[in-house]
């Protein structure tokens, strides 16, 4: 569990607030079964109850909320008026731009053209955290223009002095510890879909789309201008924003969504122009207007990335005839075309990611595999569309090829695997994406990845090339209708096909959100069918999974203090949809109520406070079986003094049985999971202060399981950070965990070649074993920002995490356990160890060169090698060979309108 996704100091949400202002934590039950994550002193309350009350308590718990809920948000409603009704809506504001009849004003943040004293004036912003409602004390004064080519914003933000304006350096979309000023736009003023445009005292520039899928999304970069200075006791800002920049109709006369946020950090106050209530779902529709835009044509979108790269990279093989040095040089583009008004065109050609930061590698023992974070621009970038519905992991596009692990399985007596690739080459992806004036978004997405081959060589040195991924089309199409009231439908499909014999497969899904014309109330729900023809690579074999579905039901109150949300979904046991997406696990049926209580205004000695409940029941799919039941629920508040914010979450899960732990087919086995509570609580100071840090511990009780030992499991992170200067800062990231007693599938199963496993193998057993898992992690980060267009990070990771066993049991039908002689040493210790080093320079608008060196080692050591001694892992990564790669890359941003009139 991520609790410090949505922590106020954490990760503040100064521009878009969650629909509702629901600030909870982020949680995951499967998750929370899982691991141990959680801890808390109130788990003697359940342990009488375990098995005797359990399950009927929660299932009848369950039910009744599902009957009663509504008549229970009626009555809280009642007695929580003032926070649970939905607020009237107010007079929708409006500011008025001036056409510009003589030269474009000079970007100098000076304001002394003529031109902008004769536009109006948008002032009297009102503040949004952390006291909703209050008009700012210090004026805000705004100002817009228009021309042909650009949209002109000249902003007066007046304040007390210098010295009460903080404006730490930060790279670019990296906010800090600074003052900041904001215009966001909705161009086809559909209130769902949004642009955002950010620039600091210092020159920092941020920008971020916004979307129902994508939310609130910093990956989106534009090409603008800005200038910032601070005069007197003020500080001024004066943007350009190129056409070209945005996307807008063919009208004659423009109406644009509109607001404006200033961000006065010295005492933690965002405000608005046109009043963002967080007790109110949405944001874009809580915008004001901007008139008076006349006869603006779209320019012609088309601009030019060409790149160059080279690496140098060192691996001492320390193998005869095999050079630990090889350099390569590599070229291509991104090319970017406004096909329309409407829509636009982005390509990569021949894409190089060599520089993208190293992935957070972890030991894995569960059935399921890791998920990454995307960090390649082109897949995170524009890309609100292609996420609806949650049917795109952008990482299978490019991801490691199938037949990876069968290349050594391929190998004739005598050859030796001296190349095998881990990533399929990208020989290009392009996306088309865009909204009409009518609100209807349409996307495709298609990229296409290289055959690719491991190279074999035997004992004369004659090579050959074995196939472990044949060339592979990916492809997604959107299309999504923007509603009235902050509602959508959209229709998703995405698409494998691959050369030769292996299979393809297709997801075809539907989504919608109905809200009423209020929007306190919603209904929303998805259905998805995924098809796969064809045979397993490199097998005779039918793929499995052919033909599968999903669907998804809820129901809530959206906005008001008190919220609330009951919904139904099922996974069928053929729905898989992982060839382009992502899904842990299938063959589920789900039923969640959930509540929350929200308090926005200032009351006691807090800001606010933000709590949850959910209730969560569920079952097998094929066959109908009982999985699990549970009760999650927390909460979080900041200081008004400190801004300190504190929380805490907890859950009871009744026992669990878990079908997928076994590996085998589902039905038969199961592993049990016993009754267990837990909870975390953590704090977070407030990151105004040169030293702030974030600390949060964990623990997890679980019921006595027959006559084993109980199983626990306690953790604790750390993570100070300190503030140099406002361009120097460190961070410092460490976490501890360990879970005695865990119970769990060996990993590598049993290998019918060793002598223990052989008997156990042939009977077809399913090998469990009791073990102790305790994982360090230990993460610096120093960044330093030489001015708005440059700066240096450089980033430390090493992970270890050990895994000792105790005994071992084989697994029979219906969960029973049998303890068998086993001796063979399962122990084994996995370590990663990663520094990633860059410098970055913005020379020129959308122009960069980047510096960056990447150090890289992950080893995994069995039985008596492993140990859980942390420094003598420490030693061994240190002295085991590194991988090291330096490279350059320079990217030059060429567009046709600047090319054009310098023609001219």
């Amino acid at each position: 569990m991520d609790v410090k996704s949505r922590r106020h100091n954490q990760a503040p949400v100064f521009l878009c607030p969650l629909p509702g202002g629901r600030q909870r934590l982020a949680r995951s039950p499967h998750l929370w079964q899982h691991s141990f994550s959680a801890g808390g002193p109130w788990s003697w309350l359940f342990f009488p109850a375990f098995y005797r009350f359990s399950l009927l308590f929660f299932y009848s718990m369950l039910r009744a909320g599902l009957l009663l809920l509504a008549g229970l948000s009626c009555m809280l409603s009642s007695a929580l008026a003032q926070t649970a009704a939905s607020p009237a809506p107010a007079a929708v504001r409006q500011l008025q731009a001036v056409r510009i009849t003589t030269a474009a004003p000079k970007l100098d943040a000076l304001l002394d053209e003529a031109v902008w004293q004769q536009a109006p004036v948008a002032t009297d912003f009102i503040q949004n955290r952390p006291n909703p409602g209050p008009h700012e004390k210090h004026p805000t004064e705004v100002r817009i223009l228009y021309d042909d080519a650009a949209l002109y914003v000249g902003a007066i933000m007046h304040d007390v002095s210098l010295d009460s304006i903080p404006r730490e350096l930060g790279a670019r979309d990296d906010i800090g510890n600074t003052d900041f000023f904001g215009i966001f736009l909705d161009t086809y003023h559909d209130k769902l879909n949004g642009y955002g445009f950010f620039v600091t005292p210092s020159g920092v520039q941020m920008d971020a789309r916004y979307s129902p899928a994508g939310g609130e999304d910093f990956n989106w970069n534009a090409v603008w201008e800005s200038r910032t200075a601070l005069r007197g006791t003020d500080w001024v800002a004066e943007l350009r924003i190129p056409y070209s920049a945005i996307r807008f109709s063919t009208q004659q006369e423009q109406v644009w969504g509109l607001n404006f946020m200033r961000n006065r950090q010295i005492l933690r106050q965002g405000f608005f122009w046109s009043e963002v209530k967080p007790e109110v779902n949405g944001f874009l529709n809580q915008w004001g207007e901007l008139v008076g835009i006349r006869d603006i044509k779209a320019p012609l979108r088309l601009s030019f990335t060409p790149y160059i790269s080279t690496y140098v990279n060192h691996y001492p093989y320390k193998q005869q005839g095999v050079r630990n040095t090889s350099t390569s040089v590599n070229g291509g583009a991104d090319v970017k075309w406004g096909i329309n008004e409407s829509f636009t065109l982005d390509a990569t050609l021949v894409p190089d990611f060599g520089q993208t930061v190293s992935d957070n590698r972890v030991l894995n023992l569960t059935p399921f595999e890791v998920q990454y974070n995307e960090n390649r621009q082109f897949f995170t970038e524009g890309t609100e569309l292609f996420n609806k519905g949650n049917l795109f992991y952008s990482r299978r596009v490019g991801a490691q090829p199938m037949g990876f692990y069968d290349a050594e399985g391929q190998l004739k007596p005598g050859e030796r695997l001296v190349q095998n690739p881990g990533e399929s080459r990208l020989l290009n992806a392009t996306k088309i994406s865009g909204r009409t004036s009518k609100g209807l978004g349409v996307g495709l997405f298609n990229a296409v990845a290289a055959n690719m081959y491991a190279t074999a060589e035997d004992e004369q040195g004659e090579q050959r090339r074995i196939l472990t991924q044949p060339l592979a089309n990916y492809n997604i199409f959107v299309l999504d209708q923007s509603l009235k009231n902050n509602s959508y439908v959209s229709l998703i499909n995405t698409n494998v096909t691959r050369q030769g014999s292996t299979y393809d497969a297709n997801v075809t899904g539907g989504l919608f959100r109905l809200a009423n014309k209020k929007n306190s109330y919603a209904v929303d729900g998805q259905v998805v069918y995924s098809r796969r023809r064809g045979q397993y690579f490199n097998s005779d074999t039918e793929v499995g999974d052919q033909d599968g579905y999903k669907y998804l039901l809820g129901v809530g109150k959206i906005s008001g203090g008190f919220t609330w949300r009951l919904s139904q979904g099922i996974e069928s046991n053929g729905y898989n949809p992982n060839d382009l997406g992502i899904l842990f696990s299938n063959n589920s049926i789900s039923q969640v109520a959930e509540l929350n209580f929200n308090r926005f205004k200032p009351f006691w000695k807090v800001n606010n406070a933000y709590s949850y409940l959910v209730l969560e029941h569920r079952l097998l799919y094929r066959p109908t079986a009982y999985t699990s039941a549970g009760a999650y629920f927390g909460g979080n508040t900041t200081f008004t003094k400190s801004f300190i914010t504190v929380g805490f979450n907890g859950d009871y899960t009744a026992q669990a049985h878990d079908y997928f732990e076994p590996r085998t087919e589902i039905g038969t086995y199961y592993v049990r999971f016993p009754a267990n509570v837990g909870g975390n609580g953590f704090i977070s100071t407030d990151y105004r202060k040169k030293l702030a840090f974030d600390l949060s511990t964990a623990g997890r009780w679980f019921q006595r399981d027959g006559i084993r030992p109980r199983r626990t499991g306690y953790g604790v992170s750390l993570s100070p950070r300190y503030r140099v200067s406002n361009q120097l800062s460190f961070r410092y990231n460490f976490e501890w965990n360990t879970r005695p007693n865990q119970v769990g599938y060996v990993n590598g199963g049993l290998d019918p070649d060793e002598l223990q496993d052989g008997p156990l193998a042939a009977a077809g057993q399913i090998l469990l074993g009791r073990r102790r898992v305790m994982t360090y992690v230990n993460t610096i980060t120093g960044t330093y920002t030489f001015n708005n267009r440059m700066s240096f990070n450089i980033r430390t990771r090493h992970y270890t995490s050990s895994v000792h066993y105790y005994d071992f049991t084989v697994l029979r039908p219906q969960g029973q356990e049998l303890k068998v002689d086993y001796r063979r040493n399962r122990d084994n210790a996995f370590n990663a160890f990663n520094v990633d080093a860059n410098f970055s320079w913005w020379f020129a608008p959308g122009s960069q060169v980047n510096v960056v060196w990447k150090n890289a080692l992950s080893n995994e050591l069995l039985a008596e090698e492993s140990t859980p001694l942390y420094f003598d892992n420490l030693s061994r990564t240190i002295n085991t060979p590194h991988s090291n790669s330096l490279s350059v890359k320079v990217l030059y941003f060429l567009d046709y309108l600047t090319l054009r009139k310098r023609r001219a």
